[in-house]
């Protein structure tokens, strides 16, 4: 597949033959993209696709190995000359760049509220911040602090921000994650009005549905390489989902088991939960309800804003539910309480191993045996031969390359890092494994082991509970539940193929 029929007009942004290594890891192959001005592009692909190496490459951020950049016919900017950079092109992120602690004028005039070394004019600075908004038709108070302002007007700020520096083309990298359905209605709205005014929009997103809605071109990343290029009006989801998964079919390496018998116990028991995210998003979320038994793999698939990290966390106690309830082993759990679900048997490998998965000033054996003390020595006293005991059957049975038990975690790599947190999380045979992608940003090999892991864990009668958007990490699954904006909204027996699980991670539901 390649590009459709291209116009004679030079592109507002057009990228060629961009290339870009890290090591020997190669995260765009000669990719190239090219963007109408007044339209909104979708870019769209698997994580890993090379979607975000771009934008940096087009915002500025680094130079590429090779090829091109060039704005309206002309070169990019050296990388040097960012106040250039800001006139061409700006990027709102998902996670917001808006300093709480600021007003709304201020972080419109961030490092512009003077000129040269005259006093701040605080009044002329609001009365320029006002203007500003005014023209852009964006309604939030500029003298209010930012901190108060909903995720919706932040990101409106932050497009106002932008377009002070007159750069009229705006990437909005996943702008709906933390989004309800309405705010997403009225920023599409927004978009569409700016659109007419002159701004031109890269738009990425996981969600399908949404490039359907507000996107008049797409073009499909897939393995660092462009795939596809036309406008969704020529390119159905059908065909966008099969550029981004290489039309692969079914399972790989793996086959299904046979249902577990219906006299397995149930581990796992949630009930009508009702979870929200930090913008409570998914409170009007339809409640949701699944089992896992003794023995069987289930898991959790959804792209960012889905509301599958979100279930895991208040399975385990990271969270505390709006309703519903969760059993283990027939008893209800103390809802937003990690000791009680560690208590009950919980083992929990968590999303961010950084944040929330290491003490990096510790040893590896500390790390691994921080949840257990009461198996390391009696009355709360910890017994270095004890725990370092323990520590080398983990690092053994997780294949942890480590000199031993007392180096510092911090001195592993990324993949023995997450064995170790995995480790962890086994350290007291836990009845139930949760796992939040387990095998985020390792290479490989220590990717099947911690599968391999999985399985072994399964294998000896424990439940685990598995949530991502890898579809590596799910292939043990025995049934996977997909949700899209905190519901379900598919479920799929073992044997499932790419292309249907994407689809309805995307929204794209039959």
């Amino acid at each position: 597949m390649g590009d459709t029929a291209g116009t004679a007009r030079t592109p507002l942004v057009e990228a060629r033959g961009i290339t870009k290594r890290y090591g020997t890891t190669v995260a765009l192959a000669d990719a190239r993209i090219a963007v109408e001005r007044g339209r909104t592009h979708a870019l769209v692909g698997r994580n890993g696709a090379g979607k975000s190496t771009l934008v940096s490459i087009l915002t500025g951020l680094q130079a590429a190995d090779a090829g091109a950049v060039r704005f309206d016919g002309e070169p990019a900017p050296p990388l040097t000359d960012r106040d250039a950079w800001r006139t061409r092109v700006a990027c709102v992120y998902q996670r917001s760049t808006v300093i709480p602690q600021l007003t709304v004028a201020e972080n419109l005039y961030l490092n512009r509220q003077s000129h040269g070394r005259r006093p701040i004019a605080w009044r002329a600075m609001s009365r320029r911040a006002d203007e500003l908004l005014q023209t852009w038709a964006v309604d939030v108070d500029v003298d209010r602090q930012a901190a108060d302002l909903s995720v919706e007007q932040r990101q409106l700020v932050e497009i106002a921000r932008a377009l002070s520096f007159d750069a009229r083309f705006v990437v909005l990298d996943e702008p709906t994650a933390q989004l309800d359905g309405p705010a997403i209605k009225r920023l599409f709205e927004r978009m569409r009005s700016l659109q007419e005014r002159g701004v031109t929009f890269l738009y990425i997103s996981h969600h399908l549905d949404e490039v359907y809605q507000v996107c008049q071109d797409v073009t499909v990343y897939r393995d660092a390489r462009h795939v596809v290029t036309g406008p969704v009006d020529d390119l159905g989801p059908a065909r966008v989902v099969a550029a981004m998964t290489g039309e692969a079919v079914g399972l790989v390496n793996r086959t299904p088991r046979a249902p577990l018998d219906g006299d397995v116990p149930v581990v796992l028991d949630v009930r009508d939960l009702r979870t929200t995210s930090v913008t409570g998003i998914f409170a009007h979320a339809r409640p949701v309800s699944f089992r896992v038994r003794a023995g069987e793999v289930v898991g959790l698939a959804g792209g960012g804003g889905s509301g599958k990290r979100e279930i895991a966390e208040t399975v385990v106690g990271l969270r505390r539910p709006l309703g519903g309830t969760v059993c283990v082993d027939g008893r209800p759990l103390r809802p937003g309480s990690v000791p009680a679900a560690l208590a009950a048997g919980v083992g929990f490998v968590p999303q961010d191993r950084h944040q929330q998965g290491l003490v990096g000033g510790l040893s590896v054996a500390e790390n691994l045996t921080m949840t257990v003390p009461q198996h390391l020595g009696p009355h709360g006293v910890v017994l270095p031969r004890r725990r370092d005991r323990l520590a080398r059957r983990l690092i053994r049975d997780l294949a942890v390359k480590t000199p031993g038990p007392g180096v510092p975690v911090s001195a592993l790599s990324g993949g023995n890092q997450q064995k170790v947190v995995m480790g962890r999380a086994l350290a007291d045979d836990p009845r139930l494994l949760v796992a939040i992608q387990p095998t985020a940003g390792v290479d490989v090999r220590s990717k099947e082991t911690l599968l391999a892991v999985v399985d072994d864990v399964r294998a000896r009668g424990c439940a685990v509970l598995v949530a991502s958007d890898e579809l590596d990490d799910l292939r043990a699954c025995d049934r996977l539940l997909v949700l899209f904006q905190g519901a379900v909204v598919g479920e799929f027996a073992a044997g499932w193929t790419d292309h249907d699980v994407i689809a309805a991670m995307e929204g794209i539901v039959p």
